[in-house]
């Protein structure tokens, strides 16, 4: 097992360095909750920032971001493309506006929201090609340092191989303990593509589970940190979302333990297979 710290980079199969978690900002409200947000977390050391256009905060981010004593280069900052702006020129108008939205030149990383092309994500829209062709174009332009997508099923990546000339380098899905995504973390591994894992403390929906809390009880930390701790043992980038201060500094305290083999596989059997989010595996 890699001895992980809170300065732990993932290396991208372009060669970027991604930091091992981060801070989700789903929800996050523009302005001062959202920019608070960050700073608390960039001063406990958090060094990736994940937004999205449809979040409709990425102003907020682009000005935590720029008022930081942290170096623009220091921090790993990505955001989303939305689906009805798929398709290659709607790509290409949608990354200017976010990057005129986070008042930046550049994101470290840039993925399609979604494999669905409508505002109803399980609609039989199709244009995953063409959008990828001008994501291949926005890393190209430097506009992104690199490329990736979410929510994203085998199925949707092995379509996807087919029309490629770069395979993307993060696949960003829901995963924790009870949607353990084992056969798509397997086809992401080998495939050279991150699983950065969203909604990694399950929407604080399974915190009183007795199994965690046993486990968390053991290593004298909360079930919050077993939850973020598992997935990065998995080889997951977790980005845990709090807009408070006490939670943004204890979710990224998990790098002074170790879970076991038999915790993790004690983890491992909560899985019930089913998603706290919408179920990509119902777009064709």
């Amino acid at each position: 097992m890699e001895k992980l710290n809170i300065n732990t980079k993932r290396i991208l199969n372009n060669g970027v360095e991604m930091p091992v978690m981060g801070l989700g900002v789903y929800k996050s409200q523009e302005g001062t909750e959202v920019e608070q947000a960050i700073a608390w977390a960039l001063e406990a050391g958090y060094r990736l920032i994940d937004t999205a256009a449809i979040y409709g905060n990425e102003g907020g981010v682009g000005k935590a971001v720029l008022a930081s004593r942290v170096p623009r280069e220091e921090i790993f900052v990505t955001t989303k493309l939305w689906n009805t702006d798929q398709g290659y020129e709607n790509a290409l108008r949608a990354v200017d506006l976010s990057l005129q939205n986070l008042n930046l030149s550049y994101v470290d990383l840039y993925l399609v929201h979604w494999p669905s092309a409508e505002e109803d994500r399980f609609t039989t829209v199709n244009k995953r090609e063409e959008t990828w062709r001008a994501m291949e174009h926005i890393l190209a332009s430097g506009k992104a340092k690199a490329i990736g997508v979410s929510n994203y099923t085998v199925k949707h990546l092995e379509e996807l191989k087919k029309y490629a000339n770069i395979l993307p380098a993060v696949n960003q899905v829901e995963f924790h303990p009870f949607l353990h995504q084992k056969d798509l973390l397997k086809y992401c591994n080998e495939s050279g593509i991150v699983l950065e894992a969203y909604a990694p403390l399950v929407k604080a929906r399974k915190m009183d589970n007795d199994s965690l809390t046993l486990i968390a009880q053991k290593y004298g930390k909360t079930n919050a940190q077993v939850l973020i701790r598992w997935s990065l043992q998995k080889g997951c980038i977790p980005i845990p979302k709090s807009v408070k201060q006490k939670r943004i500094k204890e979710n990224i305290d998990v790098f002074d333990f170790e879970l076991s083999a038999e915790d993790m596989a004690a983890i491992d059997s909560l899985d019930e297979s089913i998603h706290q989010s919408w179920n990509p595996e119902e777009i064709a």
